[in-house]
């Protein structure tokens, strides 16, 4: 059983990778870090759950976004074998279609659970903070 500093480290990993996942616009690496019944709800788009729905819906965001952020963990608190986090990010989005970059900044609320000593998304949502 990790300590608490250990848990609260390792979920921090996590949650950084998960913003190197999305910088990288790397679907496997996203979809890796998600429980096998992870959910997915983006703002204004259809939530996603399992992984293969969460593993498409990832494509799609890819498709049609390269996001360059940065997180900013605001809380993580810990119960047995779930935990959440809340985050915000900032930074910017090149949209493919028009070329355009522009600000993005949103907050974040993660549902993480522990599995064979391992933290993985559970439930994630976000939306927009402007």
């Amino acid at each position: 059983m990790m300590d608490q500093s250990t848990q609260k480290s390792a979920i921090e990993t996590l949650l950084f990778s998960y913003r190197d996942a999305l910088n990288a616009s790397d679907v496997e690496k996203v979809r890796a870090l998600y429980t096998n019944d992870g959910v997915f709800m983006p703002s204004g788009a259809p939530s996603a759950a399992g992984l293969e729905q969460v593993k498409a819906s990832y494509e799609s965001v890819f498709k049609t976004i390269q996001l360059n952020i940065e997180f900013f963990i605001d809380e993580i608190v810990i119960h047995g074998d779930y935990a959440f986090a809340r985050t915000t990010s900032k930074g910017t989005t090149l949209i493919h279609a028009s070329k355009q970059t522009v600000a993005e900044e949103n907050r974040e609320l993660f549902v993480l659970h522990r599995t064979a000593e391992q933290w993985k998304i559970s439930r994630y949502m976000f939306n927009k903070m402007k």
